[in-house]
């Protein structure tokens, strides 16, 4: 959990009355996170991949993006209860475990970082071009998931540098290669720069000629192939969601790379208050596995027709189910006038 250590160092006195309000409340959310937000994040992320892979002639593009979401906030609720009660969170910590698991816990971390952001911005890169080019086979089912695998390895990829540069804050001057790399600074800088800032003004450039075009009446307007309504909704909700709950981690990245050019002071009143938000923002981060899989539960229309044909396959098991619904579903259609 949190405490106030690093606030009661060489704080002034009228700092001390706030920070046990600070830790107070930052352990009811975390813990109120882990009770409600944990499960939730894992229950409703496994049944957005279940319902969309049972049915896998039935996704379309956004599906594949929301699949590929719900695997990352998988990792990231499983990763929360290690990262918010472990050691990387001060205070009193209910474990506590090597450096080789702590660097381990933080590349998984960046890794799903990575890949959560940039799905983001290829769903809205992906949905723009459904939008203009109806026709086209750019933005299709098929090219979706071969773009998603390339995410995953591309975010394993970014996350190497950062692998290196935690791996040699922690074996110290034991390597002479890593005597120049014991600081996470240029680590945080890789992230920010290839985590947030491409993937934003991907994002950002996306949603501004998705809302030109939609100003826009054009003949392609009356196409069926465009997304629909209800789709473009789920676009700029998850979007949103997705980068505003992430914004404050990169934030504080930028804070510790700016304090680390500036000289890295060992105290002060900047470095205590960057401290108080890394805690706050890496609980905003974890609990932005939970809000895409409730936002494409409410607003994706596919989602209840893909859900009660799961629930109809599940109790048949390994056995054939019945043929009497299918025999009530063409009775109507066979009906007609004598």
């Amino acid at each position: 959990m949190w405490s106030c250590g690093p606030l009661n160092g060489t704080g002034r006195g009228e700092d001390q009355p706030l920070c046990p309000h600070f830790h107070l409340a930052l352990s009811a959310f975390s813990l109120l996170y882990l009770a409600i937000g944990v499960p939730l994040g894992l229950g409703y992320n496994a049944l957005l991949v279940l319902v969309n892979l049972q049915d896998q002639s039935g996704m379309s593009m956004p599906d594949v993006y929301f699949v590929n979401m719900a695997v990352a906030g998988l990792v990231l609720s499983a990763l929360a209860p290690a990262h918010l009660l472990g050691p990387s969170a001060s205070g009193w910590a209910l474990w506590r475990f090597s450096g080789e698991v702590h660097v381990t816990l933080l590349v998984l971390f960046d890794v799903c970082a990575l890949v959560t952001m940039y799905s983001a911005a290829l769903l809205s890169l992906d949905c723009y071009i459904a939008r203009a080019l109806p026709r086209t086979y750019m933005s299709s089912v098929y090219n979706a998931r071969h773009v998603c695998g390339f995410v995953w390895g591309g975010a394993l990829l970014a996350s190497f540098s950062s692998l290196l540069f935690y791996i040699c804050s922690y074996v110290a001057a034991r390597v002479v290669e890593c005597a120049k790399m014991q600081d996470t600074e240029a680590a945080d800088a890789i992230m920010l720069l290839v985590g947030y800032l491409v993937p934003g003004l991907a994002a950002l450039y996306a949603l501004v000629l998705i809302s030109r075009l939609r100003k826009e009446d054009t003949p392609l307007d009356q196409d069926s192939g465009r997304l629909e309504p209800s789709a473009h909704r789920l676009l700029l909700a998850t979007v949103c969601a997705q980068f505003g709950l992430w914004t404050p981690h990169y934030l504080t990245l930028l804070g510790h790379t700016s304090l680390a050019l500036r000289g890295k002071p060992a105290d002060g009143q900047p470095l205590r208050a960057l401290l108080l938000a890394k805690d706050v923002s890496r609980l905003l981060a974890f609990s932005s596995s939970a809000v895409t899989p409730l936002l494409y539960r409410h607003l994706s229309r596919s989602f209840p027709g893909k859900l009660q044909r799961l629930m109809k396959r599940a109790p048949c098991g390994h056995r054939s189910c019945p043929a009497a619904p299918v025999g009530a579903q063409q009775v109507p259609a066979a009906a007609g006038p004598p």
